[in-house]
């Protein structure tokens, strides 16, 4: 209203009428100007100085080698430069040693006549031959003998004339030519690298024995060879390579036979960890490797970061655990599920209580827990849960139906709900922080933890579903499929389950085939089997994400806390 009033004022003072208010008459006012302050100047780009624009270059330019971009890649390259210096004059000998038995056998094979032999006895004459054979022996031996007496001669008027010094720069010439002559080559007899067996110390300063390995793993022929990518560097408790195979020769391949290339390299497999290197700088025949020094899983159990934090927020990925190289691994939280398999008394509760810590010590969530393993491990929980039941008998399973069903309504609800809501509030009809935590809204995040799934999932109650029998067991599978949706068994755990579980957590199990339950289909084909997990492995696993955690391939060993959330009643109340 007021911008109308003052619309209509200044169009009577453009007519040059006066303006009334009852019996007084109005001074003429200048006219009024809505506007609005812009600043128009841009900040001016800082300019780089010189010496940044050359650390740019430096680290970018690939005529730099990659040892001197990095402090740690400069230390190993500083470390590998004084082995080899300390080891250069041994292999030097060696090389001189091996260049003199090669030299004498080359001439033992020009003075017996070696090859006119071979030719006359492919061609059948070598009786025909046997006087011209004999003559050229002894014209050879006589040249020999010449040769030698006349190197005395030379050696001794040399010495005479200009003393040790010409014979000294003679002789250093004749080691450096035996050197290059008894240098290694693969495939050449008597100078392959003889070791009494191959440790991971052992192949770190003799990249040949890496070689060895992969020859005598069959992952390459014994022609072939491998490229070094990066030198073996340091990297937690383990020496880390990377290799690139062979033209046609894949990772696959290599990850598939890890167990083959552990035995090559003289370490258990559970030390041994081959990753594909993917994304940028990677292909399919490229490698990575990392071989512990020792077992990395025979630590004594860590401590969560969750015990030190008073609230977690849910939409942040929950500290899991750290893995071989004692990298920090996080388990995402929303928008995936988790399927936690094993034997009994490796951990199974522990790990799927510290992924529920996230949710347990955020105040905004809603928490659906049922236990029906019938103990105590959840029983703090139940402060703070939204619905919360412990126990086994067919009360509890029916109960864990009704949530379920009521769930189900509750999803529905909320794309109703969204539907009314602006765009700006709600962009892609999905829940966002800012719509978790509007108390007004009511749809904060929903977590539901079931524990020994196997239970309900077994239960044979008949209960009536959509106008049809069923038995609780199977409608309880169709609506845990249907919200997971966007050692345990086959039977205990559906494959159209399983199959919507995106992220899955395999502790130790009894064989392969359990493993490939828990993770998936073809999964020990890939090197991710848990069942070779030692029985003193409690709560370590492979952990198979839904989503990037940063880690450099689909699974790796994760070692979860015991330790995961032994209070959560800190939480505030609701």
């Amino acid at each position: 209203m007021i911008g109308d009033d003052r619309n209509r004022a200044a169009a009577v003072h453009e007519r040059g009428d006066p303006v009334m208010n009852g019996n007084k008459s109005m001074e003429k006012a200048e006219p009024v100007h809505d506007a609005e302050l812009v600043d128009d100047t841009l900040p001016q780009p800082r300019r780089r100085t010189a010496h940044e624009r050359f650390m740019q270059w430096w680290h970018r330019s690939p005529r730099v080698p990659r040892s001197l971009k990095s402090r740690a890649q400069a230390r190993q390259a500083a470390k590998d430069a004084t082995v080899t210096l300390v080891k250069l004059p041994f292999r030097y000998l060696g090389s001189v040693a091996r260049g003199l038995i090669t030299g004498a056998r080359w001439w033992r094979r020009w003075v017996t006549v070696r090859d006119y032999r071979d030719a006359a006895e492919q061609q059948e004459k070598l009786a025909d031959k046997f006087a011209d054979i004999r003559e050229l022996t002894l014209f050879r031996w006589r040249v020999t003998g010449a040769v030698a007496v006349a190197g005395a001669t030379t050696s001794t008027l040399v010495v005479v004339l200009w003393g040790y010094g010409p014979l000294w720069i003679a002789s250093g010439l004749l080691s450096a030519c035996l050197a290059l002559l008894g240098r290694r080559k693969d495939g050449s007899p008597g100078r392959k690298p003889a070791l009494a067996g191959p440790r991971t110390l052992t192949w770190t300063m003799d990249p040949q024995v890496l070689v060895d390995a992969f020859r005598d793993a069959k992952l390459i022929g014994k022609d072939e060879a491998l490229r070094l990518v990066e030198r073996a560097t340091r990297v937690g408790d383990g020496w880390a390579v990377t290799v690139d195979l062979p033209a046609t020769r894949k990772a696959a391949d290599v990850i598939k036979n890890r167990e083959a290339l552990a035995s090559a390299l003289a370490v258990d497999e559970i030390q041994l960890i081959v990753e594909r290197v993917r994304g940028k700088g990677g292909h399919a025949g490229r490698v990575a490797m990392w071989v512990a020094d020792e077992d990395p899983y025979s630590s004594p159990p860590l401590r969560t970061p969750l015990l030190n934090v008073d609230r977690w927020d849910a939409w942040r990925p929950v500290p899991f655990g750290r893995d071989a190289r004692d990298r920090r691994i996080d388990l995402p939280l929303v928008w995936t599920s988790v399927l936690v398999g094993a034997i009994p008394r490796q951990g199974k509760t522990f790990a799927a209580r510290l992924a529920a810590a996230g949710l347990i010590l955020d105040p905004h969530t809603r928490l659906y827990v049922a236990d029906f393993k019938a103990g105590k491990d959840w029983d703090a929980a139940a402060q703070v849960a939204h619905r919360f039941m412990s126990g086994d008998e067919t009360e509890h399973v029916l109960a864990l139906k009704d949530w379920l069903v009521e769930l189900v309504g509750e999803v529905q609800g909320r794309y109703r709900r969204m539907r009314t809501l602006d765009d700006v509030v709600c962009p892609e009809s999905k829940i966002t922080p800012e719509i978790s935590r509007d108390t007004s809204l009511n749809m904060p995040v929903t977590a539901v933890v079931v524990d020994e799934v196997q239970v309900p999932l077994e239960d044979r109650t008949p209960v009536a579903a959509q106008g049809k029998i069923l038995t609780a067991g199977e409608y309880i599978d169709e609506l845990l499929t249907w919200l997971a949706k966007k050692g345990p068994d086959s039977k205990t755990i559906p494959s159209g389950l399983r199959a919507v579980l995106g992220s899955r957590f395999a502790l130790r199990v009894m064989d392969w085939r359990d493993s490939n339950i828990v993770l998936g289909e073809q999964m020990n084909t890939r090197g991710y089997d848990s069942s070779r997990l030692l029985p003193s492995h409690k709560g370590v696993g492979i952990l198979r994400p839904d989503g990037d955690v940063g880690g450099v391939d689909l699974a790796w060993y994760a070692s979860g806390s015991r330790t995961c959330c032994s209070d959560v009643s800190s939480r505030p109340q609701r």
